[in-house]
């Protein structure tokens, strides 16, 4: 295959052990800091290139996050890499016994789009740390940004250690079907399930990042205006292509048309009269994705030339409507209504598991009910996205949207194994579990709850 050498001499470079002193990965993290440092301008210029994205959004949601996710792993990198010490039965008496954390090996890092700094560099910051050799693909949808995370890989890195692969999604394929140690994948479902069945071929432990149509839950007793502000940032966030947007809301239907309302405020409030005009607001990345976003909003205000859909909240979608369906990734915002709590559980159990799930209450009961009736990668009530942002929790999905974790020392562990070691003295060998038996069954059961343990 095509990159069977780079892959070989990335291979060869591992097993030199040279990623493996701390000393060594600490300072490929700095290296790391401080090129994106250096390169700031390039990234927020490529950014808004790619997806109009406004220098502050670009900055909190993609460089300022992978800063700090730097720092972190940096500060605790020792205590990461330590092994845990474990005790062992006395059936193995006098041993001793560790878990020791080492590295995969080489290591594959495949991208999105959406937000091409934040969800490439992150869990690169996790192989680097867990100390291994990485392979990154960049999205070819997100040409500028590539080439800029392209340029400043090659400036830090030599390619047997960290490389970017730029191409499309034959490329894509190509790498996936290579022999790697481990996988990372961040994109749709259906892309999903093909980066894991190339990984099933060589027996690849696979890390997928998906999405789904992550549902907002909003009670009578929810304050509108500030539930309308959180729903509205986290749905219209980089023009609402964002894995963990807010997908449709389920409102109680006493307050269903206030809140209606209260969302087109503050869309006015952010991003005024007319969103097009506003530098704060996102562009769809190409035509083909403009296009299927289209179908679903209708007549909502957009433009074709300069790929622009406004903020739209659809009042009139069913649940059986193609909206509901499948994933927008979009600024199109449906809003049903419900009668009671039990209606709208039932609804979501009969949909795949979203990759986040959101309750605006203000009752611990109700809060506590939704978190055990409905299924989720990652819960966050009364607010959007915020249970996503820094190193503080693992982010990941479940099911159809998606499985493992990372971020924080998530992250680290995404690309480690987690090694058993035992090292049993030969000082000491009694016979009891070598055949030929020498004691009754009863004897052998009355044994074994002492020599290993409850």
């Amino acid at each position: 295959m095509v990159y069977t050498s780079l892959i070989a001499r990335q291979r060869a470079f591992f097993q030199s052990g040279r990623t493996r002193p701390i000393e060594f990965r600490r300072e490929q993290l700095q290296k790391l800091y401080q090129a994106i440092m250096a390169a700031e301008n390039d990234l927020l210029s490529a950014l808004y290139t790619d997806l109009r994205k406004s220098a502050a959004e670009s900055y909190t949601t993609e460089i300022g996050l992978v800063l700090s996710e730097i720092r972190h792993a940096s500060k605790r990198l020792s205590v990461w890499m330590k092994p845990q010490r474990r005790r062992m039965p006395w059936l193995a008496w006098p041993s001793t016994a560790r878990i020791a954390p080492e590295p995969f090996g080489v290591a594959l890092i495949l991208g999105p789009w959406n937000y091409p700094v934040q969800l490439l560099f992150t869990p690169l910051i996790g192989a680097i740390a867990a100390g291994n050799c990485v392979v990154m693909k960049t999205s070819e949808l997100a040409r500028c940004t590539a080439t800029a995370i392209g340029k400043l890989i090659a400036d830090i890195f030599p390619a047997d250690y960290v490389t970017v692969v730029e191409g499309d999604r034959e490329t894509a394929e190509a790498l996936s079907s290579e022999k790697f140690d481990v996988m990372f994948f961040t994109g749709s479902s259906n892309t999903g399930r093909a980066v894991m069945a190339a990984a099933a071929r060589h027996l690849t432990p696979v890390t997928l990042e998906l999405g789904g149509k992550s549902p907002v839950i909003v009670c009578a007793d929810a304050p509108l205006d500030v539930t309308a502000r959180r729903i509205a940032w986290g749905k219209f966030l980089n023009a609402g292509q964002t894995c963990l947007a807010p997908d449709f809301v389920l409102a109680d239907r006493r307050i269903r048309q206030p809140l209606v309302e209260a969302l087109n405020r503050a869309i006015g409030d952010f991003y005024g009269e007319d969103p097009q005009r506003s530098p704060d607001y996102g562009r769809i990345v190409n035509r083909q994705h403009f296009e299927r976003l289209i179908g679903y909003a209708g007549a909502s205000q957009h433009d074709a030339d300069d790929l622009y859909i406004a903020p739209t909240i659809l009042t009139d979608a069913t649940a059986t409507d193609p909206v509901m369906q499948e994933e927008i990734f979009g600024p199109i915002l449906p809003v049903l209504a419900f009668e009671n709590l039990d209606e709208a559980l039932a609804q979501l159990r009969d949909r795949p598991t979203p990759l986040a799930l959101y309750l605006f209450t203000k009752d611990r009961a109700t809060q506590e009910r939704v978190i055990a009736g409905a299924r989720s990668g990652g819960v966050c009530i009364n607010d959007t996205i915020t249970h996503a942002i820094g190193w503080s929790l693992p982010f990941g999905g479940l099911g159809e949207s998606g499985m493992g974790a990372y971020h924080g020392k998530a992250s680290f562990d995404c690309f480690t194994h987690r090694r058993p070691v035992v090292n049993r003295s030969l000082a000491f060998d009694p016979k009891l579990r070598y055949p030929p038996a020498r004691h009754s069954l009863a004897t052998v059961k009355r044994a074994c709850r002492f020599l290993l343990g409850d």
